[in-house]
């Protein structure tokens, strides 16, 4: 195992993509195999040392940022294993530390289809699962957790786990009960808190009842074991994707063109369940392609997005209060009545069709593709030039509540007189309101806003995070969303498989909920 202690070695795995400043630790592990992790595990649990997984650093609440102890990184768990075809689909095993794009190339060149999406597609696998990472094709295929179908894990106490998927439950009373074997077992018991009622959930531990225990380490952000190797389930890949980027008069004619797109695509998984030919609970991947109406993306994007669209893309028709992206996979006995199918949505909704784009090769989907995450990077260009950084949320509601929840945004952004973007992933009713600071009394305004958007969406049902997780950023929103009673009860979970608390300080918990590091 590769040991870096120089301080000009270690820098680069002090943060992450949250910009979180101060991170610090007394060196590196680069461990080569699962047997490695374990034993560094064991011996931080008996000396009490504080051990931040690093992935890839791309990671946006700062999970990745240490506070003392030692970073364990998964750099060289980096081989693809077997990507074996079965049925309709397949399945592939892969090292914590390969690149997602990797994989996907991997698994492209198949003929198959690893559905998860994330963004930042040179994250690795393992943070992945770590995450329960999504994207805009978790409209349709679900996140990370649906393709989940073994792990290998090494636990703090230098135990390895190798769990599928649909082995262990927990019992009627909310109780685990996990064999290390040679006659040891972990005993835990579930928190007693519900999820929010949301398409979307990344905020705290995966908690269900009678729920497999394969999914408790998913999105657990490295608090419970670390990830070592991951096998995943794969679809067909499809053979033809419809995409579009529509255009609206009005901001009510676009909600209106996404309650209809989604309700139709619902009910085409609805229809495809109950004939037996998808399974769309969680922790299950989608069934095969019908190439019926069944929108795989649907993107949003608001009015002073597309202004800062427009300084790149001069298309952007003048006259448009909003546009929504779209993807929708296709066959070639299918596509002409899918774009019928389309076509006509777009008609219907108050939209300036004539000024919107569609298209079907890969070319023209890649230049939609480039415009959807065009706009992040041009926002943060704009901050750059002001020494600004922005405020962003991740809250996500129930269906109804999705139109009060985005009038809340707008009306209280221009009450502060705040200047803002608001785009994402609209068929999950979740979307990104990066606020813009233009100085730091703004900043801070921005800050109190973001404290504001928390408490509604709460109110309303709503998760304090849907795709970015929790980390260190986020932990006092996860309080505001579940309680101090809850939170202590999932720190008494984290102590069943991590006596010390050794594995992921800061993540989740302050340091209230914990006995004390060192």
């Amino acid at each position: 195992m590769l040991v870096k202690s120089e301080q000009d070695e270690i820098q680069s795995f002090l943060a992450d993509s949250s910009n979180m400043a101060g991170g610090h630790a007394t060196r590196v592990l680069v461990p080569e195999t699962s047997e490695e992790i374990a034993d560094a595990l064991a011996r931080a649990t008996r000396e009490r040392t504080p051990v931040t997984v690093a992935g890839a650093g791309t990671g946006i609440v700062g999970g990745r940022v240490p506070f003392g102890g030692v970073v364990l990184s998964t750099e060289r768990l980096n081989r693809v294993g077997e990507v074996v075809r079965e049925g309709d689909g397949g399945r592939a095993t892969a090292g914590a530390g390969v690149v997602l794009a990797e994989l996907q190339r991997e698994v492209r060149a198949r003929g198959l289809l690893y559905p998860p999406d994330p963004t930042e597609s040179s994250c690795f696998i393992g943070g992945t699962v770590a995450t329960n990472a999504s994207g805009a094709r978790t409209f349709k295929y679900g996140p990370t957790r649906c393709y989940v179908r073994r792990l290998k894990l090494a636990l703090a106490t230098g135990d390895l786990l190798d769990i599928s998927r649909g082995e262990t439950f927990a019992d009627a009373d909310g109780r685990l009960n996990v064999s290390l074997g040679g006659g040891r077992r972990i005993e835990a018991r579930l928190p007693s808190y519900r999820m929010p009622a949301t398409r979307k959930h990344a905020a705290g531990y995966y908690i269900t009842p009678g729920m497999d225990l394969i999914d408790l380490f998913i999105g657990s952000e490295g608090t419970l074991g670390v990830v070592t190797e991951v096998e995943v389930s794969l679809l067909p890949r499809p053979a033809g994707v419809l995409s579009g980027v529509v255009f609206f008069k009005t901001e009510d004619g676009l909600l209106a063109f996404v309650r209809e797109a989604r309700k139709r695509s619902l009910a085409t998984r609805a229809a495809g369940v109950a004939g037996g030919t998808s399974e769309l609970a969680e922790g299950d991947p989608a069934g095969p392609n019908e190439s019926r109406f069944d929108a795989r993306a649907l993107e949003f994007f608001d009015a002073e997005s597309l202004k800062f669209l427009r300084e790149r893309y001069p298309l952007v028709p003048l006259g448009a209060a909003g546009a929504v992206f779209f993807e929708q996979e296709t066959m070639p006995r299918t596509e002409d009545g899918l774009i019928a199918e389309w076509l006509g949505l777009v008609e219907r909704h108050d939209s300036l069709a004539d000024d919107s784009w569609f298209g079907t090769n890969e070319h023209d989907r890649a230049e939609m593709r480039a415009f959807r995450h065009a706009l992040p990077v041009m926002v943060n260009e704009w901050l750059a030039r002001r020494g600004q950084r922005k405020v962003s949320t991740d809250m996500a509601v129930p269906d109804e509540a999705f139109p009060e929840m985005l009038r809340f945004y707008k009306d209280t952004l221009r009450a502060g007189r705040l200047q803002y973007v608001i785009f994402g992933h609209v068929g999950d009713n979740h979307v990104h309101v990066n606020i813009l600071p233009r100085d730091d009394v703004e900043a801070v305004a921005a800050r109190e806003t973001y404290a504001r958007f928390i408490e509604r969406a709460v109110s309303l049902g709503g998760t304090v995070s849907a795709e970015h997780g929790v980390g260190k950023l986020k932990r006092e929103y996860l309080r505001a969303l579940y309680g101090d009673q809850a939170l202590r009860e999932m720190a008494a979970l984290k102590r069943a498989f991590d006596p010390a608390c050794i594995l992921g300080r800061g993540n989740i918990f302050a340091e209230e909920f914990l006995p004390a590091a060192g």
